[in-house]
């Protein structure tokens, strides 16, 4: 075993049983009239559910070198699936009253747009489930569609995202061909007006968009819409800085399977967290399975950097689902503790703990700690006109009543505590560490680690001759004094940034050197892709590792494989680097041995 330092967290964690699957619980809706020139209105569809010099540090410093990090955005869907709502005006003054800045609606609704003029409020729009094969079937149409219900508003109403459809191959499965080429339309179209960089265009899917979503790292999407629509569908959204928008409802996957995960681990309370089998990245929501799911199957078809929009995420206060036709009906089921699942307390706790993430910076997952976290809350009111009657979740969404009362507390502003009051934030449900990042250089680290080191953070272990002072590296005791600043601050995300010299981890990291008798190597993950490993093996040999050997004709050239390669060069970095922990990451394309590997007739080096 090493004798190592090992980086602490403010919370520790126990392993779960597995879970066999994330299977996704949701129903169509509809959403009443739409402006389009297009063809003539009619309903859209709504989605369905871490100093070794302590210096001081000149006052501009110290604002270049930490600066906090930004958090997500929150607003909310406006759906009008009801005869009872507020008119738009007075809906306008409610979003502004409660410092709502983003609102998603699900047409172009000419009333609407009008109210939303000159507020600031960032608007999402739609093109109409109905409208997209018009969209898609000629460009001089999606053209006149833009100027009438985007260009006839901006920029007074700050209009900064169409949606083309809305869970299509759920609802419109006829028109999952059409999909992309009405997307490419729109886009086009938004440049010939000049709107393109302003103006982003994506499409939102349900999760069930997926094949597989458990355990996460088995992620996929759906072999009828992978290739064929998915695939061009993200080259597109890549190609034009946008997004890919999905629907996620893990409240209502615990009300379909109530068995199979405990309510706190639904809610994002507190709770001992599940383990993928195959990464070993432990999760502590299903709202973060879901999304890492959503990240692999992605990463499968080649776009592994590319930002997911959250852009319908609810819970509902009351009601039961209903399943099936001839009005076959679920009732109210029953959590754990016996009590109703879809209560205002548990909907209350749900959407606090979410928003409270957003606030406070907290955006990342397991497998993409450096991932954006922008929501739209479903919904902004209970709609009385969907679903099968008032018993049924889809009327109980809300936020508020539609007299424009809260259905339960919340604050778009500011963190509340957890699921009800007011108070301090509690530290994010899931254990994290502050680390540098590979590649950042010395005199960035070094500033940034002084500015830890002077401002709270306990750097007495990494003097020389403390307990974690070996490797004296930079990139070892940044971590180690990020860590200490960012445990120190709660957990806040907005801790970890240092002008870009830090990220988040998921992964309890060991930061102080092992003995001579606890040498270690860092070697190729195993089932990491040969794209991972090359991208990675890249950047290892482009930033002080030496590979003259694995070049053809080199002593460890044979095996000629991306993995023998990869290994190598990782090690090389990794010994150079001391050894550090952050030096064997590489996206996840790496890992730390205890057992000296070779490579082919190559025996690895340690410097341990």
């Amino acid at each position: 075993m090493h004798a190592e330092c090992l980086i602490t967290s403010t919370l520790s964690s126990m392993p779960l049983p597995a879970i066999n699957s994330h299977e996704p619980c949701r129903s169509s809706r509809t959403q009443p009239s739409s402006s389009s020139s297009v063809r003539p209105p009619v309903p859209p569809q709504e989605g369905s559910m871490a100093l070794t010099r302590l210096v001081g540090a000149a006052l501009p410093l110290l604002f270049f070198f930490f600066s906090r990090a930004e958090a997500g955005a929150l607003g909310v869907s406006y759906g009008r699936v009801a005869n009872d709502l507020p008119d738009p005006a007075s809906v306008v003054n409610l979003l502004k009253q409660n410092g709502i800045t983003m609102v998603r609606i699900y047409d172009a609704n000419p009333n609407v747009l009008t109210s939303l003029a000159n507020t600031g409020i960032k608007v999402m729009v739609m093109v109409p489930n109905e409208n997209v094969a018009d969209v898609a079937s000629a460009p001089s149409n999606a053209l006149q569609w833009v100027r009438d219900n985007v260009a006839a508003y901006r920029p007074a109403t700050q209009i900064h995202a169409v949606a083309v459809g809305n869970e299509v191959f759920d609802s419109r499965p006829d028109l999952n061909s059409a999909l992309v080429p009405a997307m490419t339309n729109v886009q086009a179209a938004l440049a010939q007006l000049g709107m393109a960089d302003a103006v982003k265009v994506t499409t939102p899917v349900a999760f069930d968009a997926l094949a597989e979503s458990w355990p996460p790292s088995a992620g996929r999407f759906k072999d009828s819409i992978a290739q064929p629509v998915m695939k061009p569908m993200l080259d597109l959204l890549q190609s034009t800085g946008s997004y890919l928008s999905v629907n996620y409802y893990p409240y209502l996957t615990y009300m379909a399977q109530p068995d199979a995960f405990t309510l706190d681990y639904v809610l994002a309370n507190s709770n001992p967290g599940v383990v993928d089998p195959d990464t070993k990245l432990t999760y502590y929501n299903l709202l973060d399975a879901q999304r890492d799911a959503t990240y692999y199957a992605m990463d499968k078809l080649g776009f592994a950097s590319l930002a997911v929009g959250h852009t319908e995420h609810g819970a509902p206060s009351s009601g039961g689902l209903k399943r099936g036709g001839g009005g076959r009906r679920r009732r109210l089921l029953q959590a754990g503790n016996g009590g109703a699942v879809a209560t205002v307390a548990n909907a209350q706790a749900y959407i606090n703990n979410l928003m409270n993430r957003v606030l406070a910076g907290n955006r990342g997952t397991p497998h993409r700690p450096d991932a954006d976290m922008d929501v739209y809350i479903f919904a902004l009111f209970n709609e009385n006109q969907k679903g099968a009657g008032a018993d049924d979740v889809e009327q109980h969404f809300g936020l508020f009543y539609p007299n424009m009362q809260k259905v339960y507390e919340f604050d778009f502003r500011r963190p509340t505590g957890g699921g009800g009051g007011g108070g301090a934030v509690p530290p994010p449900a899931t254990p994290s560490w502050c680390v540098a990042k590979a590649g950042v250089g010395d005199a960035r680290l070094q500033a940034a680690l002084d500015y830890a080191c002077g401002h709270g953070a306990d750097c007495s272990a990494i003097q020389p001759g403390g307990s974690c002072f070996l490797p004296d590296t930079k990139a070892a005791h940044a971590s180690y004094a990020f860590n200490s600043y960012y445990q120190s601050m709660n957990r806040a995300a907005g801790a970890c940034d240092f002008s870009g010299a830090a990220s988040i981890v998921y992964q309890q990291p060991a930061m102080c050197a092992a003995t001579a008798s606890s040498a270690s190597w860092c070697v190729a993950k195993p089932g990491a892709s040969d794209a991972q490993l090359k991208a990675a093996l890249d950047y290892a040999c482009g930033n002080g590792a030496d590979c003259s050997a694995i070049q053809p004709g080199g002593s460890c050239f044979q095996p000629d494989t991306k993995a023998a390669h990869a290994t190598y060069a990782f090690n090389d970095y990794y010994q150079r680097k001391g050894r550090a922990a952050v030096a064997c990451d590489f996206s996840g394309a790496a890992t730390v041995v205890d057992q000296q590997p070779k490579v082919g007739n190559c025996v690895l080096p340690s410097n341990g």
